[in-house]
């Protein structure tokens, strides 16, 4: 039985746990494998079994509630989110195709190929063939403001 918790043992068992959390992004396995180095630097020492699983057991808590959650902030920190699909054309310059009139409730704008029902933001009257930018989005209308160039 001593065998199985020599130094060396815990140290393999950190290793081991290292690799796998190369394939689980959710840095479990490594507060583990820091646990199991402090036991294996507690076995090399020649401290006892009981000794050895309570470093082991505190190592892990500890590094699972100290160390866990720092990790995971600065792994899943983002600082340019990514939008997507209609949220990506905010900001977006567009060609009016349809004279955008909200009190007769028309109006079409052309970006990337796509035709798109938009609202001028200010209410005002914006001719076809004028540039505009998309200022926000209502379900499938886009509001938008003319371009001043």
């Amino acid at each position: 039985m001593e065998y199985i918790f020599s130094w060396e043992n815990w140290i393999y068992l950190g290793i081991i746990l290292f690799i796998i959390e190369i394939f689980t992004p959710s840095f479990v396995a490594a507060c583990i494998a820091i646990g199991a180095f402090f036991a294996g630097m507690f076995a090399y020492f020649d401290a006892s079994i009981s000794v050895q699983l309570f470093v082991f057991s505190v190592g892990t808590l500890a590094s699972f509630f100290a160390i866990r959650p720092y990790v995971l902030k600065r792994i899943y920190q983002s600082s340019d989110i990514t939008r997507t699909n209609a949220d990506s054309l905010i900001g977006r310059t567009g060609k009016v195709n349809q004279t955008i009139n909200n009190d007769l409730n028309h109006g079409r704008i052309s970006i990337d190929g796509d035709n798109w029902r938009a609202i001028s933001q200010d209410g005002s009257i914006i001719k076809k063939g004028d540039n505009v930018s998309v200022q926000s989005i209502e379900s499938t209308i886009l509001i938008v403001k003319l371009n001043k160039n």
